[in-house]
């Protein structure tokens, strides 16, 4: 894909969307507290299934033009979105443990995204916001790794995802660097869980 398009499409997704960007921002960090805090475990993962359908459809079904946003973007967030609410409802006992320093890190990198990309150079709406693709995989990742069960198919279409972090610099999209190395941890997350040790680095 070409940079000016990469970036054309990141534009124009924002400047239809950036009050709906507002209200899921909020509601993640919401349901997310609320499962650190034990309160409801399963609401994180039903939040996170949410907005990975909605950059399914509103980032590549919608704005995205390439082949490669309709044939491989579009379906893996549709899928991420889809096992995030069957986890929801199938696992919903399960606790998201408090962060550990490593995942307190890669939280924190997620939370700092679009300044990431302001320092890059970008300025809104051709910058990266909180509810894009690569920030929301990061997220997923980040979060998900916490629950002492996971569900492999789903952890390895995030860590897929975020390994394509490797394009940042391609792209012009240093901020990504932060989408590569949650795709590392999810790569590490999943080697363990493939092991029998479901607990997060």
């Amino acid at each position: 894909m070409d940079t000016q398009i990469f970036w054309d499409v990141i534009a124009s997704y924002n400047q239809q969307t950036w009050g709906l960007q507002i209200i899921w921002l909020a509601l993640l960090l919401w349901t997310i507290t609320l499962s650190y805090l034990q309160i409801v475990p399963w609401a994180a993962k039903l939040s996170l299934g949410l907005v990975n359908l909605f950059i399914g459809i509103a980032f590549f079904a919608w704005h995205g033009t390439e082949p490669i946003q309709k044939l491989f973007a579009l379906p893996l967030y549709l899928l991420c979105g889809g096992l995030f609410l069957y986890e929801s409802r199938h696992s919903r006992a399960d606790p998201l443990e408090r962060p550990r320093p490593l995942q307190a890190a890669l939280l924190l990198l997620c939370l700092l995204y679009p300044l990431f990309s302001a320092l890059s150079g970008h300025a809104f709406p051709a910058a990266v916001t909180h509810i894009m693709p690569c920030p929301i995989i990061s997220l997923s990742i980040a979060v998900y790794s916490g629950y002492r069960r996971k569900n492999r198919v789903l952890l390895a279409l995030l860590t897929v995802w975020g390994l394509t972090g490797i394009k940042a610099v391609f792209f012009d999209a240093y901020e990504d660097l932060v989408l590569l190395l949650c795709g590392l941890y999810g790569a590490l997350s999943l080697a363990r869980t493939a092991k029998g040790s479901g607990k997060p680095l």
